[in-house]
């Protein structure tokens, strides 16, 4: 079975009031098995256009994966980061077939 990532792009406002979303988010996203391949860091962006942060997390599902977003735990953590950031995020299952 294959995995599954959530790839968010974001733009945070208000770096102090995002602390409350991270410290909320751990839980919920413990919870489902999640773990964190790309939490920031540097990149460059040679096509297309970019946010300032960007974060891809590994779910051991597809059905993990969206069963935390929808989650009352994680729906609470983003009211927490709605006022305070723009993000665009994609759930999206991992491919594990054949590799050239």
């Amino acid at each position: 079975m294959p995995k599954a990532y959530w790839v968010a792009r974001v733009d945070v406002d208000d770096v102090e009031r995002y602390k409350a979303y991270i410290a909320a988010n751990a839980e919920p996203l413990h919870a489902y098995g999640a773990k964190f391949l790309v939490r920031g860091g540097r990149f460059e962006c040679p096509e297309g256009s970019s946010r300032s942060r960007n974060v891809v997390i590994e779910f051991p599902s597809f059905e993990q994966a969206k069963a935390c977003y929808e989650s009352p735990g994680y729906q609470a953590a983003v009211a927490l980061r709605a006022p305070v950031s723009v993000i665009d995020l994609v759930i999206v299952e991992g491919y594990d077939g054949p590799q050239p």
